[in-house]
């Protein structure tokens, strides 16, 4: 595809997002409709302050005309999961195997009954739960508190803290880290 044909695709893309017809958006940008049509098929190139134009017309910057979108994973599927049992028989899901590198890191963690994560010091970020099945205590500085299924939980991780199952049942709850520390 050549460069003229990129552009006017991305110009026809732009123009119907923002539900405009070649006419109303020849009209904004004070060229012919005839124009507008001949950029979106790639028969003829725009100068830059012409293509400037379209682009502030159409919402956008023409730094972010020309970005290329980044192809990211938006869906990360069961068996991509990382896996551990800890030395109790704790199982840690890594929901997101390449949460290192975001901002956030979501964990699904099963704890049997009269066992706990390790105490976690104080360290930058958030922490926050969410309580799918059992009962949680958790202990954050000083202050403990109890954490039932359909609850859940956020503080700065500015204290040590831990969480424990507090039942005679597995419990199993969301745990989302930001930034990622696990």
């Amino acid at each position: 595809m050549t460069l003229e044909e990129q552009i006017g695709l991305k110009i026809r893309e732009l123009r119907n997002r923002n539900s405009l017809t070649q006419e109303e958006l020849a009209d904004r940008t004070e060229l012919t409709k005839g124009f507008i049509s001949q950029l979106e098929r790639g028969l003829t190139a725009p100068s830059v302050s012409t293509l400037r134009d379209i682009a502030e017309c159409l919402g956008t910057s023409l730094s972010d005309f020309f970005r290329e979108e980044e192809d990211i994973q938006v869906v990360f599927p069961a068996e991509d999961y990382f896996e551990k049992d800890d030395k109790n028989g704790n199982r840690i899901h890594w929901l997101i195997a390449t949460a290192q590198s975001k901002s956030l890191e979501p964990i699904l963690v099963r704890l049997r009954p009269g066992t706990a994560t390790a105490e976690d010091k104080p360290h930058e970020g958030e922490e926050f739960g969410y309580v799918l099945e059992g009962t949680l205590t958790l202990e954050y500085g000083n202050k403990t508190y109890t954490v039932r299924k359909g609850d859940s939980f956020l503080y700065p991780a500015d204290r040590n803290h831990r969480i424990r199952c507090a039942g005679k049942r597995e419990a199993v709850f969301l745990w989302v880290s930001t930034p990622p520390s696990f």
